[in-house]
């Protein structure tokens, strides 16, 4: 079983254009290739938009190298990008985004939810590609939220979403450049969870609510805390001690040099400034996007 290597708390919150509150969970320049594919996780919300008639969320930008997945728990967002993807992400379903050579696009609240306004929490996750899929055509996937595979927990002790990977036998539907699992889990209090994982797999648990005990280590982790588990060994074992929702991703890492600042994910300095001078040369609009649709 793997053990718990230790506990990483970024209580730092700063809104992501209009969004707000939002904890920035942990990013690449805090960790490095220590939670390899992955490369920063933002929290937005729990919160309540009042209601506007304006266009609130992050407009139009660019991105490169990397894939965005993002995860509507409540509210709803709408997406338009350069692929001709998009649409509204409403509650439960995920958007994951592969921008690879290039992408421009937007992220708001939907135009019927922000005219009614409301709770609102989303997850943004942003996994990291390796070298030789950098360059590749743009791609967005749209995941439903009936079509997401959910696993009810024996004894009513809770479900696990597989958004990625394989669980029990189920597989979701999402199609990822290397192995993965991304499960959505609620797990009742007073019961124990065991999950997933290879020996050299990067493992986090990251809990949007709640609270999780680690049998081996005795130790606790508290809501919007994230739990990096050791590299050796197989699966990870915990029992709820309140109801809890996390998010549970475990994948092999990529090995490989990184270097990102800002929008672009790359492996060296070089190749970034030449996504900088690409972008300003309008080059980003004329990939070979590719969309899937579920």
């Amino acid at each position: 079983m793997k053990t718990l290597a230790f506990i990483h708390v970024n209580d730092s919150g700063a809104p992501v254009g209009d969004f707000s509150p939002v904890t920035s969970v942990f990013s690449h320049y805090e960790l490095g290739n220590t939670v390899s594919p992955f490369l920063l996780l933002d929290h937005l919300g729990p919160g309540v938009l009042k209601p506007t008639k304006l266009k609130k969320g992050v407009l139009e930008h660019p991105h490169r190298g990397f894939e965005t997945v993002t995860m509507v728990f409540k509210g709803e967002l709408e997406h338009r990008d350069s692929t001709g993807g998009g649409g509204v992400i409403g509650e439960g379903d995920v958007q994951w985004m592969t921008a690879a050579s290039g992408i421009l696009h937007e992220e708001v609240f939907s135009q019927a939810f922000a005219q009614r306004g409301g709770p609102f929490e989303i997850l943004q996750l942003w996994v990291n590609l390796p070298a030789k899929d950098k360059m590749n055509p743009a791609r967005y996937q749209s995941l439903a939220k009936a079509s997401i595979p959910v696993v009810n927990l024996a004894h009513d002790a809770g479900y696990v979403r597989v958004i990625a990977g394989e669980y029990e036998k189920h597989r979701g539907i999402a199609e990822t450049h290397t192995p993965m699992q991304v499960f959505d889990v609620y797990l009742r209090a007073g019961q124990t969870l065991n999950l997933p994982a290879s020996s050299g797999d990067t493992t986090l648990l990251y809990l949007r609510s709640g609270q999780l005990q680690f049998t081996e280590a005795d130790e606790r982790l508290n809501a919007q805390h994230m739990a990096v588990m050791s590299s050796q060994d197989e699966n990870v074992e915990f029992t709820a001690m309140e109801d809890s929702h996390l998010l549970y991703l475990s994948a092999q890492p990529l090995n490989e040099p990184l270097y990102g600042r800002g929008y672009f994910v790359m492996n060296h300095f070089d190749e970034v400034m030449q996504a900088y001078e690409d972008l300003k040369q309008n080059r980003f609009f004329a990939c070979k996007c590719e969309s899937a649709r579920f």
